[in-house]
């Protein structure tokens, strides 16, 4: 990919501008591609990638090794790290998303109106997608797929952590672009540390950038919504609650709270927070936080909480609010639905929230009435996931009130246009 490194005769800025020239050219061709030609480019990426796994593990050996001199966390280690188990799936995940049914031309809505026009709301591509994200190589695969699929170009910039697995991705996938004949400039990396990187993006690169999509911590989708030109699908934070309401199956309390907080830590639906209707707290709160201390979680928790269980540390104002994606929980006992609805509403960050609960009238109320993108019931919420969602991959997961919420796919990457046929009708 050394077309898409700047020379020593082209600035960055230069560079990132001539990026979004090859983008906005690559993704007509792909407008033009059609739906069984962005299929057989899709699968062509997949194969490209399962091809290439001996490169991108030596690829990913060279950022695990900076990253644990750089002395990053366990889940953050555990985020950037790759086998051949995790490759194989990034091309499985490809695979599933070349299944999907392509929503590129897909009709929303059709009508007529009274003076005989035919109205159709037909889905298009955004055109070029700015993915921004930190050490998740898998990301580059996912976007550059999801982007395909709903005829975008795609500019990606990984974390300085992932640079390396990620241009070995990135190789692979424009490899198998060319071998279908599509431009490789359909999928962009910017191999570059330097954070300017991201300030030229998020300029909108003299409007060849369309959206910018950041996947990261909270300080860079802060600074991209602060800064970008362009419009911003992303979430801050995902500080996912689960509630375990006094009609909770005892059994699934148990096992859903411990899924969701300690199947994987470090992603953004994992549970950050248990709440326990004050009814069941006695009963079942020693038996949960037993469970969380056996696989390893530090609980931190209010007065309420501390009382029942002797291992609670004390929880802080700053608990309820912190994303910890770590072995952490924060703990409250809350008076019934309405207070565990209530602490959501001042602490959460609309990204994903459960239920426990067999009494399918409080259930939905939670489900109507908690306002995030994913609310659950009864199921961990680390199914907060576009591939478990049937997307086949995701983007990231939004939390704002824009056309896209939830997760991400290739669905969330069109917008539409409205098709107008007429007979020969003036307007009087």
């Amino acid at each position: 990919m050394a077309d898409t490194l700047h020379t020593p005769t082209e600035t960055l800025h230069d560079t990132l501008l001539r990026m979004g020239e090859q983008a906005r050219t690559a993704s007509a061709a792909l407008a033009k591609a059609g739906p069984a030609g962005r299929t057989v480019a899709i699968l062509a990426m997949a194969d490209a990638l399962t091809a290439a796994t001996g490169d991108i593990l030596a690829a990913n050996a060279d950022d695990l090794a900076g990253g644990k001199e750089k002395g990053l966390s366990d889940a953050m280690m555990d985020r950037l790290a790759l086998d051949e188990g995790r490759v194989a799936s990034i091309a499985d995940a490809l695979r599933a998303v070349a299944d999907l049914p392509d929503p590129v031309g897909t009709e929303i809505a059709r009508w007529t109106v009274p003076s005989g026009l035919d109205i159709a709301r037909v889905r298009t591509p955004l055109g070029v997608i700015g993915i921004i994200y930190e050490a998740r190589p898998n990301v580059t695969a996912d976007a550059a797929a999801l982007c395909i699929r709903s005829g975008n170009a795609a500019i990606l910039r990984a974390g300085s952590e992932s640079l390396q697995s990620s241009i070995a991705i990135a190789n692979a996938l424009r490899a198998g672009l060319a071998k279908v004949d599509l431009p490789q400039d359909a999928v962009q990396l910017v191999q570059t540390k330097d954070r300017a990187a991201v300030g030229h993006m998020l300029s909108g690169l003299n409007g060849n950038m369309d959206v910018i999509v950041p996947r990261g911590g909270k300080g860079l989708v802060e600074r991209v919504q602060a800064e970008a030109r362009v419009p911003v699908i992303g979430h801050l934070e995902g500080l996912c609650h689960t509630y375990v309401d006094k009609g909770a199956d005892p059994q699934k309390a148990i096992d859903i709270t411990v899924n969701a907080k300690m199947r994987r830590t470090g992603i953004c639906g994992a549970t950050e927070t248990l709440l326990i209707d004050q009814a069941v707290a006695a009963d079942l709160l020693p038996a949960i936080a037993a469970a969380l201390t056996d696989a390893g979680c530090t609980m931190k928790g209010d007065d309420a909480a501390r009382a029942l269980v002797a291992n609670i540390e004390p929880a802080t104002e700053e608990d309820w609010r912190t994303e910890y994606l770590d072995t952490i929980i924060s703990v409250r006992v809350v008076d019934g639905v309405e207070g565990a609805m209530a602490h959501i509403e001042e602490y959460g960050t609309s990204h994903t929230e459960c239920i426990i609960t067999e009494d399918e009238a409080t259930a939905e109320k939670f489900l109507a009435e908690v306002d995030s993108g994913i609310v659950i019931h009864n199921a961990s919420t680390q199914f907060a996931d576009g591939g478990q969602f049937g997307m086949g991959a995701e983007i990231g997961i939004a939390t704002g009130r824009i056309h896209a919420r939830g997760p991400v796919g290739a669905e969330q990457l069109t917008i539409f246009k409205y098709m107008v046929r007429g007979t020969g009708q003036t307007r009087p």
